[in-house]
Order: structure tokens, then sequence, then C-alpha cells
């Protein structure tokens, strides 16, 4: 029978996506109810008890996600640490493997356990602090989660087994969240969900992107809204509307189209065809010429042939993606992918498809940065490293995007607005004016 424990540092470590980051932020803010203190990501010896939250999307996710849990079990074994807690995606995922091939950690959990672990913490779960959250972003920005779950049947995606089903957050709820983070001083929130295009089908029975994009750009102090993981299938196009009109919305959109061959497409199960993809993406830039576009692609799926990756190469050529990452095809059980394909494509040829689809996009990313030298942008400060300032315009979204370097003597805050000239790019950052000449460098007052 398990035991409550109280500790009054806890270690919390958090792995893999975004929406794995609000989850630790909403149990911060339940053991900080408690009384209990919070550190993020901390060495061994920090707090004599870690919980670490965990991924198992893909391959490389859950090795690290095994490999921080046997770092922390070694630490707890060397006498460092008391108590190892595991919670999230691989625990979900494998709860009836995982305890028996590491035992030593104390408990393992999965993604809707919140109340038993704030529980075994020593705390009491607080239903009132449904969406209270201790940031462990900076200050100045913070990710919303309008949803859980997915209802798509993308054949290599193991989400929908361990997150459930498609599951809406309220407007009512995400409204009053958004209103908290920006009076603790956010000024940009980034709209993430597993398909952000399917929100609001399960409570409103229509897609309610739109309208929930109105009532957050009415938050007084809001500066930047952000759009991550959209789905192509069905792209709600009112959706384009409201960011033309509304001026605190980035004209930014990330939507993972993962490949363009029909043939690919097809065995995906992706729900759209090549043609759509073009069209989509045609109206994307004709009715907000000036977006920024991320997209993330997958190389490598049982079938993918030579023809169908040269078709791929050609879509990157073609669209010029402003942002892009590609990851390559890992076989997970369960899913469709696994059940009726073998995976026929050596990791070799998997890895070398990455790597020349990433060559193309360098080759774009540095014409598109270099196309910025000379121009003034609007950034915000996120941090000081090194010589530079490092901070981020509209069309970068943090940890994932390029960044702007600003090498000057003047103090700079961070959370706030700059304008800034571009002197120098590279392939994945610009470099800002900082000369008394330039005349350009001054706080923003929007």
């Amino acid at each position: 029978m398990r035991t409550k424990q109280k500790s009054n540092k806890i270690n919390l470590v958090t792995l893999g996506c975004s929406k794995n980051t609000v989850d630790s932020e909403k149990l911060s803010g339940q053991l900080k109810a408690n009384n209990l203190e919070v550190i993020y990501d901390a060495d061994a010896r920090s707090a004599r008890t870690v919980v670490i939250n965990t991924c198992g999307f893909i391959a490389d996710a859950k090795e690290e996600s095994i490999n921080t849990i046997l770092e922390y079990v070694e630490a707890k074994q060397q006498g460092l640490i008391d108590r190892v807690y595991v919670m999230g995606c691989l625990s979900e995922r494998y709860k009836k493997e995982l305890p028996s091939e590491i035992p030593e950690v104390d408990a393992m959990f999965g993604v809707n356990n919140l109340k038993d672990i704030v529980e075994i913490l020593g705390g009491n779960y607080k239903k009132e602090l449904l969406g209270e959250r201790i940031l462990s972003t900076p200050s100045h920005y913070a990710y919303l989660k309008i949803s859980e779950g997915c209802d798509r049947n993308c054949s290599f995606c193991a989400i929908p087994l361990i997150r459930g089903k498609h599951k809406s957050v309220l407007k009512e709820a995400l409204v009053d969240e958004a209103k908290s983070l920006v009076s603790q001083g956010v000024k940009e929130l980034i709209l993430i969900a597993q398909d952000l295009t399917y929100y609001g089908i399960d409570i409103y029975k229509k897609q309610a992107l739109a309208d929930l994009l109105k009532e957050l750009s009415d938050i007084d102090g809001l500066k930047w809204i952000r759009l991550h993981y959209a789905y192509p299938s069905a792209f709600p196009k009112d959706v384009l509307q409201v960011m033309r009109e509304r001026e605190n919305i980035c004209n930014y959109l990330d939507i993972p189209f993962q490949h363009v061959s029909d043939n690919v497409l097809k065995n995906m199960r992706r729900g759209v065809n090549s043609s759509q993809t073009y069209e989509l993406i045609r109206q994307f830039r004709s009715e907000i010429p000036e977006l920024i576009l991320r997209t993330t692609l997958l190389v490598g799926h049982p079938g993918e042939t030579e023809q169908d990756f040269e078709q791929l190469k050609e879509f990157v050529r073609e669209v010029k993606f402003d942002r892009l990452g590609v990851f390559t095809y890992s076989e997970e059980e369960d899913t469709w992918a696994a059940e009726k394909f073998r995976d026929d494509i050596p990791q070799e040829v998997k890895e070398q498809r990455a790597a020349e689809i990433m060559e193309i996009q360098e080759e774009i990313s540095l014409k598109k940065n270099e196309a910025k030298i000379g121009k003034v942008y609007t950034v915000i400060i996120d941090r000081q490293e090194g010589d530079y300032w490092v901070a981020r315009t509209e069309g970068d979204s943090p940890e994932v995007d390029n960044e702007v370097l600003i090498s000057t003597g003047k103090k700079l805050d961070t959370g706030k607005f700059y304008k800034v000239k571009v002197i120098a790019a590279d392939i994945f950052d610009i470099y800002a004016c900082v000369h008394l000449s330039c005349q350009q460098l001054h706080e923003d007052a929007f």
C-alpha cells in the first residue's frame, strides 16, 4: 500500500513537448498551494524528491525518458535523493511493464492522475485551482493547452493510445486562465493542442478556434498570440480572417504536413492529398501574404519510395517554408502502421533522407534570413546569453525557431519589445544593429 510522503522541496523534471510543460506547471500550482516548493530540472542534489514527467511519443523520446529515470534511480541508490516518481506519457503507455522493469521507482502515474500525484507527495488536491500554474518558462510567455487527446487516425501516431480521444477545454476556462497568466506578466500566449483545428467540435458541435481567438485577443495586455499544431485536413478558414483582423494574433502558423506524396499520405491516413495540400498553402499565402509557415515532415514511412521522396524534396523547394523540422519514421507498437506495414526502409536510408531535406531547408532559411538584412523588426527579449541579448520576432516561436542576436552595451529588459534593424544573417539566426548610426534600437511602445 502506498503511503504519503512529506517533502518541502520537489525537483520536477519535464521531458517531451510543450503539452507536458503545461501539465508540469499545473502540478506545480497544486504543490505550491500545499506549501510544497517546486524546482524545475535541477541536479540530483537539489531536492530529496524527484518527479519525472516523461514522453513516450517516438523511440528517441522514450529512450531519453528511460535514461533520465535510470539517472535518478542511480542517484537514489547513492543516497543523494530519497524518492523517485514517474508520470506522463511513457508511464501511461507502459503502465504494466515499467513497474517490474524499473522497480526502484517509488510510484508511477499516467497522464490523468494529477490528484494521485499531489496526494502521494503529501498534499491535498484542490479542485478550485483548475488552470492555476507555476510557470517554468520565462515569465513573459506561456503555453495555453486548449484541448487534450486526438480523434485523428494517423497511421504512425501513438498519441490517441496515450492521451485518449479529443477533449476541448471550455472557452470560459481558457479565457480565465489566459487572463490569470497576463496578470502575472505574460505577454505572449502560445496555443497548443494535439490538433488545434479540431477545437470545439466535441462541446460546441463546430470548429470553434476562430471564436476562441477573438475572445483571447480581446484580453488587455496580451501582445502576441501564436498558433501551434494545426492540422491540414478541414482547416477552419475563418481562422485566417481573425488572424488578419486582430493585430495581436501573430502571422505565424505551425501546421505539420508530414508529406506530400499521395501514396504516402494515403498510407499515413492523413485525410488530405497532394493537390489539397498545395491549395491550402496557396490560400494561406493569398489571404495572409506575410504569414510565417512552420511545418514538420516525416520521412521513411513504410512504403515511401524514392519517387515519393523526390516529390517531398520538390515540395520543400517549391513551397519554401519559413521553418521546417523533419523526423524519421519510428515504428510504434499498436499503431495502425505497425500492424499493417513492415518497417521496410533501413534506418540509414531514413536518416539520409532527413539530412537531404534539411540541406534543402537550410539553403532556403539562409536566403530568407539574408533578405531581412536592412529591415526593421519588432522583437521580444528572451534572455541575455554571453555577449548577446537573445530575442525573437513575430515569426519565431521559443525554443524551436530562429533567434535574433543583439550585441549592445545598453541594458535591455527581458520580456519587453524593441525595434531592431538586421545587419547580418546566418542559416538559423539573424543579428541586429547596435551601432549609433543605425538609430533604430528603441523600446517599442505598443
